[in-house]
């Protein structure tokens, strides 16, 4: 079922507007309403057997409204696995379900070396160690990779604790044998930092990037890894493995030190890619008081970036992920062939560029025209798919890109029309790789849990999860609903503790390296 909600009605403005949700007690699916209030914008719902619940859903309703503007459904998937849909219980992918696999997240493990007091989903706690075969590993990525109208081509390696797979480049090495070209590691970065070779091994295997866990600049705030930051830096360094910065943000606990997170990046901008944030998800039954302790939404984090960098990055420099869906429109009327298509729901995520000059941050909308760039892209698109118009001499002569760059403000030694010019045209993606030495990606995605959950915003995930028995399930299902999910999947394909100890010769116990505990108050 397509949203109900008519991107052409922004200009009467959106809210309030109806979806479907689910109660955080039964999960049963039920009528939702998203409203403005105080400012905000919050989802209310109520089940016929355990009541009402409201939650704020965005902390700021103009930004919200900004956001939709961009809002954009893709072409979906022509060859679904599922027909018989009913979302999000019946996932896949299915039919209704409208955007491409962006990224393609694969557990290796649910071990792990870190003991966290919030975490239940490490393998002591299950009752069981999952972990895929390399050959189940295959499998997987073959299903993503025959997806259509456009495969999947990046793979995140997830846990648990990944590097935990002593055959870890062996499973990296058959992935990019099936045809990935972009491979990251989602880990705590300990192995990393207690073995400088590993960095070495898996960068030579064919991994692009760590996306490591980072929710601090001090010990208080990042007890699970602080100390071993400062190797982990230096031996990705050596490899020359880049890394994105992963702070989950949860208010009252290190959200006071969001400036701090994006200058250290900005400090080793040589070896950091990039900082995203995740606001905190609520997993588990919380009651209202104790969720507004804690909840801190995507406007609420952008607020405080520019509160604590003095507004050298400020709100007006966020775009949603589907605001870029033009520069895909553009390069498919040129080329005639389907290209991947950013189109998450608009509340999902927000990110901007920022380069480092003379001790400042600048934001790349301080002199890119960013929207009049996407709408002039959008306009030449509709001309270039019936124009004969393709050669790149020819294309020179209409294609002017300058207008949008003020190169007066830029950072020296960019001609940034030219790089947009070769990607978006040429298709020489050479020139990035300069621009993704010099640039720090800020990004913002905000996963759902069952309070503030919008079954619109599944229909549209492009971050998704392989399982054993073939299905690629959209993230906020695979873990929002760990019974029909998760959880269910990695049981039926684990092998009990007891079993697994026996056949191994190990004991999960002696993967701990280190007990995190809850914080006094």
């Amino acid at each position: 079922m397509k949203s109900k909600i008519d991107s052409q009605s922004v200009a009467k403005d959106i809210l309030p507007y109806n979806t479907t949700s689910l109660c955080p007690e039964c999960i049963k699916i039920i009528n939702a309403t998203v409203y403005e209030e105080d400012g905000k914008v919050m989802i209310k719902k109520t089940c016929e057997e355990h009541g009402e619940f409201v939650e704020v859903y965005w902390g700021d309703a103009e930004m919200f409204r900004k956001a939709y503007k961009f809002a954009h459904d893709g072409p979906g998937i022509e060859n679904p696995q599922i027909y018989d849909a009913k979302c999000p219980f019946t996932c896949g992918l299915c039919k209704d379900h409208m955007s491409q696999t962006a990224l393609l997240n694969i557990v290796l493990t649910n071990r792990c070396d870190l003991a966290c007091w919030y975490c239940f989903f490490y393998a002591k706690r299950a009752g069981y160690v999952y972990e895929p075969t390399i050959d189940q590993i295959r499998e997987m990525v073959r299903t993503a990779r025959s997806l259509k109208p456009v495969p999947a081509n990046a793979v995140q390696l997830t846990g648990g604790e990944p590097t935990l797979r002593e055959d870890l480049v062996d499973i990296i090495k058959a992935i990019k044998e099936e045809g990935i070209d972009h491979i990251q590691l989602n880990t705590n970065g300990i192995r990393l930092a207690l073995d400088p070779e590993l960095p070495k091994k898996v960068r030579l295997a064919g991994c692009n990037t760590v996306y490591l866990s980072f929710d601090g600049v001090d010990e208080k705030t990042n007890p699970k890894n602080h100390n071993e930051i400062p190797k982990i830096l230096e031996n990705c360094r050596r490899a020359e493995l880049g890394i994105v910065l992963v702070p989950t943000v949860i208010k009252g606990v290190n959200d006071h030190q969001l400036g701090d997170i994006i200058r250290f990046g900005v400090d080793n901008i040589d070896v950091v890619r990039g900082v995203n944030f995740q606001p905190v998800s609520l997993v588990g039954s919380m009651p209202r008081r104790e969720r507004e302790k804690v909840r801190i939404t995507i406007p609420d984090a952008i607020k405080k970036i520019e509160e604590q960098t003095d507004g050298e990055i400020s709100r007006e420099d966020f775009y949603p992920v589907p605001s870029v869906a033009p520069m895909s429109h553009f390069v498919e009327a040129i080329t005639g062939h389907p290209q991947y298509e950013l189109t998450t729901h608009w509340a999902c995520g927000m990110a901007t560029y920022v380069f480092k000059e003379n001790g400042r941050m600048i934001p790349i909308t301080r002199f890119i025209d960013v929207e009049g760039l996407f709408e002039y892209l959008n306009e030449k698109s509709e001309v270039m798919k019936s124009s004969k118009i393709k050669t790149i001499r020819a294309l020179k002569s209409v294609i002017d890109l300058r207008k949008f760059v003020d190169s007066s403000n830029a950072p020296k030694g960019f001609d940034f029309a030219k790089i947009l010019f070769d990607v978006l045209v040429k298709h020489d993606y050479s020139t990035l790789g300069d621009f993704h030495v010099k640039a720090l990606f800020i990004g913002m995605m905000h996963f759902q849990d069952l309070y503030n959950y919008d079954i619109e915003r599944v229909k549209r995930c492009e971050i998704h999860y392989a399982s054993p028995d073939g299905r690629i399930i959209p993230f906020c299902a695979f873990n929002v609903i760990p019974e029909i999910y998760r959880d269910k999947i990695q049981a039926k394909y684990g092998i009990p503790l007891d079993e697994w100890e026996k056949k191994t010769g190990k004991k999960l116990r002696d993967d701990i390296y280190r007990v995190v505990k809850k914080p006094r108050d």
